[in-house]
């Protein structure tokens, strides 16, 4: 992990207290590329923090080796993308992503959540949110405490706890969220490629359709909990059967006299490579689509 220098040490570019020049003359281009040099200062970086242009401000807050005293400020900056990318800057303090963790952007909070410096304690502030996404992108975390775990068990929000379920390489965990009333998280758990041989078979025999697709379309499965599966009730589960890359051919066959003829051409015509196999999305943290809200003058001076 980056970390944060403080200027009161002498700087490899010159010595302590040092002041480099006027960082504010020039226009923004001339800024801007101060901000990206890797030879700019620390106490250049430090005033380059205040910069009027939100373009400069941003640069300074992607730097890995930018100081505490540029973060710090930064972490309040008016314009929510330089905050963003202090949330997304592994330089930045634990202190300072428990304070963007809590910002009024929810594109800032989340940033933090794919912050590799985050720690025990910023995850336990992402825990007791209430911001639902965030709860979410915790639940995928592949570092996430037991505990947090647990709580995040009984979230309040299906959603969550489905995220939970489709990521968790916790065996108690998987065991409890077997038994959730809501069907999405167990069809979450049936996408999770960690699950034991017991938790699939028990998933194998779930009452929702939903739930047996996905496992199949998910996980291999031992013959004796796939076969059932050919002779499911559930259309959408031999569908699934016909058209999963994790089926031997030879249970595949069985289906091509399927009473259903849109199961029985799949199977068929099932060609290995042709289909897009279901994975697990990684934690949705980092890129987002434009949006309204989100879009910005292409001009990077802006």
């Amino acid at each position: 992990m980056g970390k944060q220098q403080d200027v009161d040490r002498p700087d490899r570019h010159g010595g302590a207290g040092a002041r480099p020049p006027a960082t504010m003359d020039g226009d923004v281009d001339a800024r801007l590329r101060l901000a990206q040099d890797p030879g700019t200062t620390h106490l250049a970086l430090i005033d380059l923090a205040a910069d009027p242009s939100p373009a400069v401000r941003r640069a300074v807050a992607t730097r890995a080796d930018a100081p505490a005293q540029a973060l710090r400020p930064l972490t309040r900056d008016r314009d929510r993308e330089v905050r963003e990318a202090v949330a997304r800057n592994p330089a930045t303090s634990i202190a300072n992503l428990l304070r963007l963790v809590r910002d009024a952007d929810r594109w800032v909070r989340w940033a933090v959540a794919g912050n590799p410096a985050c720690d025990a304690s910023v995850r336990r502030a992402m825990a007791q949110t209430a911001d639902k996404e965030l709860r979410g992108l915790l639940a995928e975390s592949r570092d996430l405490e037991p505990e947090l775990a647990v709580r995040l068990v009984d979230d309040v929000s299906p959603e969550v706890r489905e995220r939970l379920a489709a990521h968790t390489h916790d065996p108690d965990v998987m065991t409890t969220l077997l038994a959730d009333r809501t069907a999405r998280v167990r069809r979450g758990l049936a996408r999770n490629p960690r699950t034991t041989a017991e938790h699939r078979r028990a998933l194998a025999g779930d009452p929702v359709p939903d739930v047996r697709a996905a496992l199949v379309s998910a996980v291999a499965l031992d013959e004796a909990d796939l076969r059932p599966l050919v002779e499911d009730r559930s259309a959408q589960v031999r569908m699934a059967v016909a058209t999963s890359e994790l089926v031997p051919a030879h249970l595949r066959q069985a289906l091509t006299d399927d009473p259903d003829e849109l199961v029985a051409a799949a199977a068929r015509e099932f060609r290995p490579g042709a289909a897009t196999s279901p994975v697990v999305r990684a934690p949705r943290v980092g890129h987002r689509t434009a949006g309204p809200d989100r879009a910005r003058s292409s001009d990077p001076r802006r």
